[in-house]
C-alpha cells in the first residue's frame, strides 16, 4: 500500500514538474521580450509615451542610422539621412525611404536594435514604423518615420555616460502573412523628416 502511494506521489510530482516546464517554455519568448525591454539588453530600445521636459545642453550624441532588407523582400529600404546630433532629452524625427520594386503589393515588417548595447536602455522611441505592418503597392514609395530621444539619464550611468555615438539599425522583412490587413505607420514628406 505504501509503495503504491509513494509511486502515485512520485508520478504526480513528475507531472507537476513537466507541466511547469511546458508553461515556462511557452512563456519564455514573452518573458525574454519583457526582460530586454526593461533592461535594454542586446540593444533593445525603449518605448516612451512622452518626451522629457529637460535637455542636457552641454552634451551632444551622434545618432547614426542603418538599414538592411531581407533578400525575400524586393524593396529598396534606407535611411534618408546618415546621422543626426542630439542633446540628451531632445526629440528628433527622421525618415527611412521604402520603395516596392516588385509588381505586386507586399507587406513588410521591421526589426530594430541599437549599438552599443548599453545605449538601448536610454534610446526611447515615441513613434516608430517598426511597430506596424508596412503595405506597399507595386512601385509605391513611402517615407517611414521614427521619432526618438536619448534619455538624459544616460549622463549619470557610469557604463553609458561616455557613449557619444549610437547606431539605430533596422532590418525590413517580408511579413509572413501577406494577406492579413493591418495598419501602416504614419508617413511624412521628406521636407519634414528632421526636426
Amino acid at each position: 500500500m505504501k509503495d503504491k502511494r509513494k509511486t502515485r506521489l512520485t508520478l504526480g510530482a513528475l507531472l507537476l514538474v513537466l507541466g511547469c516546464m511546458v508553461a515556462l517554455t511557452a512563456a519564455s519568448v514573452p518573458l525574454y521580450r519583457l526582460f530586454c525591454a526593461a533592461t535594454g539588453y542586446n540593444g533593445t530600445t525603449q518605448r516612451a509615451e512622452s518626451a522629457p521636459t529637460q535637455q542636457v545642453a552641454d552634451r551632444l550624441i551622434t545618432v547614426r542610422f542603418d538599414a538592411t532588407t531581407s533578400p525575400e523582400l524586393p524593396w529598396d529600404f534606407r535611411p534618408e539621412v546618415g546621422s543626426v546630433q542630439v542633446h540628451p532629452g531632445e526629440t528628433k524625427t527622421v525618415a527611412y525611404y521604402a520603395h516596392n520594386r516588385s509588381n505586386q503589393t507586399l507587406v513588410g515588417t521591421a526589426t530594430f536594435n541599437v549599438t552599443p548595447n548599453q545605449a538601448g536602455l536610454y534610446f526611447d522611441k515615441l513613434q516608430c514604423f517598426c511597430f506596424t505592418r508596412q503595405v506597399l503597392a507595386p512601385g509605391q514609395t513611402e517615407h517611414l518615420t521614427v521619432t526618438f530621444f536619448v534619455d538624459p539619464d544616460i549622463v549619470a550611468d557610469a557604463e553609458a555616460k561616455d557613449i557619444d555615438t549610437i547606431t539605430l539599425s533596422y532590418t525590413m522583412f517580408r511579413a509572413k502573412d501577406q494577406d492579413a490587413p493591418g495598419p501602416t505607420a504614419a508617413v511624412s514628406s521628406p521636407a519634414s523628416t528632421i526636426r
